[in-house]
């Protein structure tokens, strides 16, 4: 139970944020090259949905 528990936390925290990551770089370097394709689009796309998978900091004092 507790190495289930560890290797979840552990790809939550470092794996996600680190595809989220790649992603990320590697649809700006394919936009770059190439132009806006349908891959690119769903690179970043991708990346956003990942990023999105981790809970929001909460602000301490938020004025939006």
């Amino acid at each position: 139970m507790i190495p289930n528990l560890i290797r979840r936390f552990v790809i939550m925290a470092v794996a996600v944020p680190l595809a989220a990551a790649g992603a990320r770089k590697l649809s700006e370097r394919l936009e770059a090259k190439r132009g806006s394709t349908r891959a690119t689009r769903l690179l970043r796309q991708g990346a956003d949905t990942l990023q999105g998978l981790r809970p929001q900091k909460k602000r301490r004092f938020s004025f939006r």
